[in-house]
């Protein structure tokens, strides 16, 4: 059978693009606050999961919802299934947008909205390339299911609880990152640096505050301290200002006879590639390491400036290593919080995207020994998800990298990253699109956008990918 996918495609064009923008009107953020049992993950992702999964009861599917948690949208009959998995929770938009953005806008051939990249974008185009092999009547002989997430972006506890509840499928690609196929993704695991105690000293750090996820490198920090003398804070203030005047940051400071604000703006960026942003928060406590501040106050700031700052491949924290395949460990700081003589709860995250040959604990071990040795207490924190491999010659790469081939001209290979997808989710699992070679990467970024045209050749391709593996 031979279909014009790409013709096809632009004869939905426009429903899709509506369909997309109604979709990302809806503010998916995570919120724990507002969290029942009709929502686990607080009343945004369930109405992104309800609102895909609309989509599907609209179009004929069959469509399930898991218990607010995931869902899925069905179609095809066999003994295999092919599934899908994209996701429509988002992380917060933060600052720094010249838009709404929940209510996106087309400008030079782009849609901009936070999730337009990630994964509503995606997900829609994958949606509507199951959408044409149903219109046309495609015979196939496995069953494919489209599973809708809403908890991608922090703890996956949407895919511990659809699992426990639904069968896994054989194989499968998750449309949640880049092609040509990405088919290893390195293992994540956040360890956490507690700070408690007095903080007693002639500088004090009534709070510390910086970062929206772990996996988002903070765009702003904001820090309030006491200073000795009014003629303190001017001084600081000077200093302040020959900082910023040095460093690729931009921020102000105001004092308040001896109390101090100052707020430092960097750029936020993916966790899994720190090194493309500007750690607001570590620049902030290069900036206070100067200071005579005590205790947990002054250990906090040291861990920052001294073991964290820009140390994007953990050679500071001591645990720096590299696989040949995988490449480098990276590290991201993307949490910080500190209260003046808070019993517990201060702390800064340190989320890690190791390589095989290293292990979670090894990563403990290593921060122990430097970081520990400072004064702050090592605590692993949520899931530790191990390095994904699939084999280039697995029949899943091998077929996804010919359509991608057919459709560009473009030579495939295979591809090897730092960033977690659903892909991992089988063990016969890769990521696969909608972001193509060259594209300027503004996930977890303000002003998040997607191009239309890489949104609708996505969508020939992923119709194309679904009937080569159900057919």
């Amino acid at each position: 059978m031979t279909i014009d996918w790409q013709k096809e495609v632009d004869a939905r064009k426009d429903a899709l693009l509506e369909d997309l923008q109604n979709l990302l009107r809806i503010n998916s953020e995570r919120d724990d606050s507002k969290v029942t049992p009709d929502a686990p993950f607080g009343p945004g992702p369930v109405a992104g999961l309800k609102h895909m999964l609309a989509y599907g009861e609209r179009d004929g599917f069959v469509v399930k919802n898991v218990d607010n948690y995931a869902g899925h949208i069905e179609y095809g009959e066999g003994d295999e299934t092919l599934g899908i998995f994209g996701h429509m929770d988002v992380v917060p938009a933060g600052d720094g947008w010249d838009t709404d953005p929940y209510e996106p806008v087309i400008k030079d051939g782009k849609i901009f909205a936070r999730g337009s990249s990630d994964d509503k974008g995606p997900s829609m185009a994958a949606y509507y390339a199951l959408r044409i092999i149903k219109d046309l009547g495609v015979p196939l002989s496995k069953k494919v299911r489209f599973v809708v997430g809403s908890d991608e972006e922090s703890g996956w506890g949407d895919m511990d609880y659809y699992f426990k509840h639904e069968e896994t499928p054989d194989f499968g690609f998750s449309p949640d990152a880049e092609f040509p196929i990405i088919n290893g993704e390195k293992g994540n695991v956040s360890l956490y640096a507690r700070f408690g105690g007095s903080s007693e000293g002639e500088y004090g750090l009534e709070s510390f505050n910086a970062g929206l996820r772990e996996n988002m490198v903070p765009g702003t920090a904001t820090a309030v301290i006491t200073v000795p003398t009014a003629e303190a804070a001017e001084k600081m203030q000077g200093a302040f200002s020959v900082f910023v005047d040095e460093e690729p940051i931009s921020g102000e400071l105001e004092a308040n006879g001896t109390t101090v604000t100052i707020k430092v703006v960097g750029k936020g960026a993916h966790g899994a590639s720190p090194q493309s942003g500007i750690n607001a928060a570590t620049f902030l406590a290069v900036f206070l390491n100067n200071y005579g501040f005590a205790g947990a106050a002054k250990e906090f700031i040291q861990v920052a400036a001294t073991l964290v700052h820009e140390d994007f491949y953990g050679e500071k924290l001591g645990v720096a290593f590299e696989d040949a395949k995988m490449g480098k460990l990276t590290m991201n700081a993307g949490l910080f919080v500190f209260k003046k003589d808070a019993e517990e709860g201060n702390f800064m995250s340190l989320n890690f995207r190791y390589p095989k040959g290293t292990t979670a604990a090894d990563l403990e071990t290593g921060v122990k020994s430097t970081a520990g040795a400072i004064g702050a207490e090592i605590v692993q924190g949520g899931r530790n998800q191990e390095p994904h491999y699939v084999p280039a010659d697995d029949p899943l790469v091998e077929t996804l990298l010919q359509v991608y081939e057919d459709h560009t001209g473009q030579k495939g290979h295979e591809q090897i990253i730092g960033g977690g997808t659903y892909g991992r989710l089988l063990k016969r699992g890769v990521a696969y699109g909608a972001m193509f070679p060259g594209y300027t990467d503004t996930m977890h970024q303000a002003n998040e956008f997607m191009a239309l045209d890489d949104l609708f050749r996505a969508t020939a391709i992923y119709a194309d990918a679904i009937y080569r593996l159900a057919k």
